[in-house]
């Protein structure tokens, strides 16, 4: 059980370090799938890509995996509703249209919490 973890770990963390890099190298596409009646997009983008880098590396850290973990399942939660936009209006996924995928990644947010709690559990000690 170790190694699983340990792989879907690195999995995870490279993952959130990597998507939130994305929101700093090309924005656009985040801050597009902001619902409008939250303020400032661009600033929300940069924030959670901020702490996706910040989740993805803290997994990593045995001192701060339980923080990262719980952060991590905030984000979600946090950015669900730019998810549940876009799913509603129909936006672009990579620039085509996926309207199924749009509705199965909904469910894919509760995974993703999760896996960050399951990934942010301390090792168990062996016997």
């Amino acid at each position: 059980m170790h190694t699983l973890r340990t792989i879907a770990r690195w999995l995870l963390a490279a993952a959130m370090v990597g998507i939130g890099a994305l929101h700093f190298i090309s924005p656009k596409p985040f801050v597009a799938i902001v619902p409008r009646a939250l303020p400032a997009p661009k600033a929300l983008v940069l924030i959670s890509g901020f702490f996706e880098i910040l989740g993805g590396l803290g997994l990593l850290v045995p001192r701060a995996r339980r923080a990262a973990g719980m952060g991590l399942i905030a984000l979600y939660a946090a950015v669900f509703p730019a998810n549940i936009n876009m799913a509603v209006r129909n936006m672009p996924l990579g620039g085509k249209h996926y309207p199924a995928l749009l509705w199965l990644r909904l469910p894919m947010q509760f995974v993703l919490m999760a896996w960050a709690w399951w990934c942010s559990q301390p090792e168990e000690k062996p016997l």
